[in-house]
């Protein structure tokens, strides 16, 4: 049963979703997408790996669970008593999948028939753990061999070892899967314990997107959602310093050319702000260094980069950062020319041109993602873990100054709160 219904619309996207609260505490939202052949939808907990100190209401004292604890829990929801969730997806012909990230764990289905049923499968089985002391055991292996293929990879530990300089105590600078060690105290009453905290309906969303019926899918809801009391979690992360843990940090690894990772370390954001300063890390790092800028050129010309140079916005609970990645023999070298192009931009001002060509090509693309179903359930999964509206990403893309970015670049790009992460031969 609904208890309250929300309607959001844009008319100049024309596009709106609804945002259903049900009565079991679960927020379901829906975007109706009328003449597409797919369906695609996400079940979604706010619970990821950085999330491992918490408590409910019920409980008097925070507990500490091992790290990765909550990969390995999104792993074995997959397998119920009876069979299978993979099995039962291939009967409906649907795609199923999951992934851990550091702050949220998200179960996701793609159709282009019987959605009706796939989603009841999804509700289902996410709603009915089964850990045993035989089946966890069988699945440390699995897991303990995956975190040992990983490590094996450098590109990954250059990642990793970025953010183990930039952090000193936030679990972030642990990988998701956590480590060989870690997941040896993990057993069924553990799994058992955070799966009761975090998978609260009041914890979690569900989206769908498509060419679907509103009603038939609460009707969905409401036969398949259990009963769910809310048990108000409460994550604690520890104090963070707000300086980098270490400014260089190397490692070997049989590599043809040297990698790299640099990172910004920014104090983490919440809800608007966090969209607010996501868009405007967005643009500014492509206004330092995308392919179009001065600096790459320059960097490319002189050798110091090649054409696998890239960077990204890193943010979730409790972290955020400003990160340049690829590959180079000078990656010290291309940290000061990043620095010293952050300064210029400091000091100079923002190229009005190139700031007008990066906002219009980025609100064009948020719009194409409206003619795309999966983009579209992952935007709405993303808005709704945030709690915010899915329209306020445009809105505030389009109505970005320059003068918005001048006022934030010294808090997204402190020239003192810098990390090298350097993979060497």
């Amino acid at each position: 049963m609904i208890t309250e219904k929300t309607v959001h619309i844009d008319d100049k996207l024309g596009a709106q979703y609804t945002v259903y609260k049900h009565e079991t505490g679960l927020t379901v939202l829906l975007m109706k997408m009328e003449g597409f052949s797919t369906v695609n939808a996400a079940f979604a907990t706010r619970y990821g790996s950085v999330n491992t100190t918490f408590r409910t209401r019920e409980d008097k004292d925070f507990v500490t669970v091992p790290m990765g604890i909550a990969h390995y829990l999104e792993h074995k929801l997959f397998e119920n008593e009876d069979c299978d969730v993979f099995e039962l997806y291939a009967k409906t012909g649907a795609s199923g999948n999951a992934y851990t990230s550091f702050d949220q764990t998200v179960y996701t289905f793609s159709c282009t028939d019987n959605y009706q049923q796939s989603l009841g499968i999804l509700l289902d089985f996410v709603q009915a753990p089964f850990f045993t002391e035989e089946n966890v055991e069988k699945e440390r292996g699995i897991i303990a061999q995956e975190i040992k293929m990983c490590s094996d990879s450098p590109e990954r530990q250059c990642f990793y070892n970025l953010l183990k300089a930039m952090y000193k105590n936030n679990p972030v600078r642990i990988d998701i899967a956590g480590t060989v060690e870690s997941i040896q105290d993990i057993d069924p009453a553990l799994l058992y314990r955070c799966y009761n905290a975090f998978y609260d309906l009041h914890n979690m969303i569900l989206v769908v997107a498509g060419d679907i019926d509103e009603d038939e899918v609460i009707a969905i809801c409401d036969e398949h959602l259990k009963p769910s009391k809310d048990l108000g979690v409460e994550v604690s992360l520890p104090e963070e310093p707000e300086n980098v843990s270490e400014k260089v940090v190397e490692e070997q690894f049989s590599v043809g050319t040297e990698l790299f990772n640099i990172g910004f370390k920014v104090r983490p954001f919440k809800g608007r702000e966090l969209l607010k300063m996501q868009l405007c890390a967005n643009v500014l790092i492509q206004l330092l260094a995308d392919s179009a800028s001065p600096l790459y050129k320059t960097m490319y010309e002189q050798g110091l980069i090649n054409n696998v140079f890239s960077s990204e916005v890193f943010f979730g609970d409790g972290f955020f950062a400003c990160i340049f990645d690829g590959e180079s023999q000078q990656p010290l070298k291309v940290r000061d020319m990043i620095i010293d192009e952050i300064k210029r931009v400091k000091r100079d001002g923002i190229d009005t041109e190139r700031f007008e060509i990066i906002r219009k090509s980025m609100y064009g693309s948020l719009v194409r993602e409206f003619n795309n179903v999966e983009a579209c359930t992952n935007n709405l999964t993303s808005a709704g873990l945030l709690d915010i509206d899915l329209f306020d990403m445009t809105d505030d893309l389009a109505s970005l100054t320059e003068q918005e970015l001048m006022d934030c670049i010294d808090i997204l790009f402190d020239t003192e709160k810098v990390s090298v992460s350097i993979i060497k031969n």
